[in-house]
């Protein structure tokens, strides 16, 4: 059986690409990246998709000035050429426009540092921090018009230590994005509800065991997010 075609777009380093761009190695990944596209030259996620035999492609914004669809239509045509049937934002640093958007409907993939609909938009980090959450994570979900809203396919939640900086909790949650993405892509390419967590999946606290319980804001690894289905429940 032949697999969907991946196409996946950056603006950056590359690091949820290169997650999914190992995934795809397996030879029974249900998925096939066959394409990355930058708006940025010189981001050196290219570079590291081309050393992975990617066809690696820039695609400048900068000369198409304000008309954001027409360096869309420049993508969407690549895109077509390269026979991509899925697309992944990964790292994207671009409002899409609704043209890109309607040209992928129900096949555009994003993934966005926050427990949507939790934090919306930029900044996402320092919001949780700011509103005081003590659970932080990231979801993958489909891409409508309005800005991540769309249909939740995945999510990963961390803990908000007490000491966290931006950078921290950042570094935490990016672990989590390049475990939840692949598995998400793997799904939907596949055409399966997104796999459900162990029945004795934990979240696990990563305070020391001598930090004291009064200052330990968290419950001990065993008694934390326990999926209440059985095990293989909801995935079809």
């Amino acid at each position: 059986m032949n697999k969907p075609r991946v196409g996946i777009l950056i603006s950056g380093r590359g690091s949820n690409m290169a997650a999914l761009l190992d995934a795809a190695r397996d030879p029974d990944y249900p998925a096939e990246v066959v394409q990355v596209i930058s708006n940025r030259p010189h981001a050196p996620g290219i570079a590291l998709a081309a050393e992975a035999g990617m066809i690696a492609t820039a695609i400048d914004h900068r000369p198409f000035g304000k008309d954001r669809a027409a360096h869309e239509a420049a993508m969407h045509a690549s895109l077509r050429r390269a026979g991509v049937e899925i697309v992944c934002l990964a790292g994207y640093m671009r409002l899409l426009t609704p043209f890109l958007v309607a040209a992928w409907h129900g096949r555009m993939l994003n993934i966005h540092p926050s427990l949507l609909p939790a934090f919306p938009g930029l900044h996402t980090h320092r919001r949780a921090l700011e509103a005081g959450v003590k659970l932080h994570g990231c979801t993958v979900h489909l891409v409508t018009d309005t800005m991540d809203t769309g249909l939740i396919l995945a999510q990963a939640a961390v803990p908000v230590l007490p000491d966290d900086t931006e950078d921290s909790l950042a570094a935490r949650v990016l672990v989590q994005e390049h475990c939840i993405y692949p598995a998400a892509l793997a799904a939907f390419a596949s055409g399966r509800a997104a796999p459900l967590p162990a029945a004795a999946a934990a979240l696990a606290n990563p305070l020391p065991a001598a930090a004291g319980a009064l200052s330990n804001p968290l419950r001990s690894a065993a008694a934390a997010s326990a999926n209440p289905l059985p095990l293989g429940a909801g995935v079809e």
